[in-house]
């Protein structure tokens, strides 16, 4: 009888750890509950991964959750040299090979998108799918060079001040709840400068199309519907490439409203793996 009240709650235990990325970084995670395929969850740009935490309980019923801090983010180091995509990406494979995950569906907020690209291309068929949210809209869009410097440089000049107006103009809605807004705006603007300038250019910077061309697995985005996706772009790269949209929300589902979040990641969950067992 006990056994039988315990074990759900056995499965639902976090376990924490830290590994140690190809460069020295120390990188730290957290897993819970057990089922394949495991589902690894990636943040955004200044985040980390308590920006997951209305979600993992619901998941880990069913499913071995792993969250992680990248490198210079949450409690995981901050000694990288340059905070690239492709260096994130080898944070998330460390993680997957501490854990010894074999199938693996990738979950990567903004910034988290090229990331999890990066960390498919190194997994292999260890990856069996892709779920991007509310970032990768048009994967043939590319940033100019000359613009991106300029506005770094301002970063530079004014971190806390261009973060700022960056943030309310671009990532949050009008539906955005204040006290959504205040935790995005008080960890970002206090996050290290030096790091997060760092991320941002090498996310801007970034050139997803190419990625898009390799990457075979179902990929299934939850993107919201202030900038359109571009599904054909997109799918001339990756035809298997598919997303739900989101309406009335900022840059942070996750955050703003968490239970209709959480349909949404859940029919985007279920199309990958309907897409993977059809394959």
């Amino acid at each position: 009888m006990l056994h039988a009240i315990l074990s759900p709650l056995l499965m639902m235990a976090t376990t924490r750890g830290a590994v140690t990325s190809p460069d020295g970084v120390q990188i730290h995670y957290e897993t819970t509950g057990k089922g394949r395929p495991a589902l690894v969850l990636v943040h955004c740009w200044t985040c980390d991964r308590t920006f997951w935490q209305d979600q993992v309980a619901r998941l880990a019923k069913d499913h071995q959750v792993v969250t992680l801090d990248l490198a210079g983010h949450g409690r995981s180091g901050r000694t990288r040299k340059d905070y690239a995509m492709e260096a994130f990406g080898q944070d998330v494979k460390a993680v997957a090979d501490e854990l010894k995950l074999d199938r693996m569906v990738l979950v990567g907020h903004s910034m988290g998108g090229a990331v999890i690209l990066e960390a498919a291309k190194l997994l292999g068929g260890r990856v069996v799918g892709l779920v991007p949210i509310d970032t990768l809209l048009d994967v043939e869009q590319s940033s100019d060079a000359k613009e991106t410097d300029a506005v770094m440089a301002k970063m530079q000049a004014d971190y806390k001040g261009q973060t700022t107006a960056f943030i309310r103009q671009y990532l949050f809605a009008p539906t955005t709840p204040p006290a959504v807004a205040d935790r995005i705006l008080a960890q970002t603007t206090t996050f290290p400068p030096e790091i997060a300038i760092s991320a941002l250019r090498n996310n801007w910077n970034y050139k997803a199309a190419p990625a898009f061309d390799t990457v075979k697995v179902p990929i299934v985005a939850v993107n919201g519907d202030r900038f359109p996706t571009n599904f054909d772009a997109n799918r001339r790269h990756a035809p298997q490439f598919d997303a739900l949209i989101m309406k009335g929300v900022g840059h942070y589902p996750m955050l703003e409203d968490p239970a209709r979040f959480g349909t949404l990641l859940d029919e985007a969950l279920r199309k990958v793996e309907g897409a993977t067992a059809r394959r």
